[in-house]
């Protein structure tokens, strides 16, 4: 068993006025490669914190983070950005589409910023949108495409650099329950035919039944694990 994350003892506080807020207390989990984990809680219950500091957003308080037995807390913010850069994709809940940009474009515009090589950039754009199902929506512009679509073209922007782990933080939260389960279903088959890892964030308890691997977190402690 390969585990690409591990967590050990993290914490992470946030100072408000005179106030310590403890958003993260005492983690240690362990993500193994191409699964599908769901980090679950309600609001406030520091999932979105710990998939910052998985994802190199963020650092923790304290405590230790292993990306493929590297520990990467104490990096430099350089080595960070090209860890993120090589190795991690992010979907947001807002979708962050280039409004005057087609969905090819968008894609395509990802991988420039991700530094990928300018003579793949055709390729790993259609393979991409092709994976998630857009290869007939590849001119339409975000105004003209639904909200499930745009999701999508977000998933490819995200995986079209090919990289070990994409992060998704609530990608369903503004999608009604049918749509938001398409985008669970396309997270599964990513993983089980690309061999991709996905760690998604959610509250939604309709979702959990397809993930590999369920993390509960409530008060920025893990409650349960399944």
């Amino acid at each position: 068993m390969s585990y690409i994350y591990e967590t050990k003892g993290i914490c992470r506080d946030f100072i408000q006025g005179r106030q310590t807020i403890h958003a993260l207390k005492d983690i240690n989990i362990k993500i193994e490669e191409g699964t599908f984990t769901i980090l679950r809680g309600t609001s406030g219950s520091g999932k979105t914190t710990l998939m910052n500091i998985l994802g190199g957003l963020d650092r923790p308080t304290s405590g230790q983070v292993l990306f493929d037995k590297k520990e990467i807390t104490t990096i430099s913010d350089a080595e960070r950005d090209m860890l993120r850069r090589k190795n991690i994709g992010f979907v947001f809940q807002s979708v962050a589409l280039i409004s005057v940009m087609d969905a090819y474009e968008n894609v395509e515009f990802g991988l420039r910023v991700s530094g990928a090589l300018r003579k793949d950039w055709k390729q790993l754009t259609r393979s991409s949108l092709i994976k998630v199902g857009l290869e007939k929506r590849m001119n339409h512009k975000p105004f003209q495409l639904s909200g499930g679509e745009q999701q999508r073209v977000a998933i490819s922007r995200a995986i079209a650099n090919k990289p070990r782990i994409v992060f998704a933080d609530e990608p369903t939260a503004e999608l009604d329950t049918h749509l938001g389960l398409q985008i669970v279903k396309l997270f599964k088959t990513l993983v089980t035919e690309s061999g991709l890892t996905i760690v998604m964030t959610t509250h939604d308890p309709s979702m959990i039944e397809i993930a590999d691997h369920v993390i509960s977190l409530e008060d920025g402690e893990v409650i349960d694990e399944r």
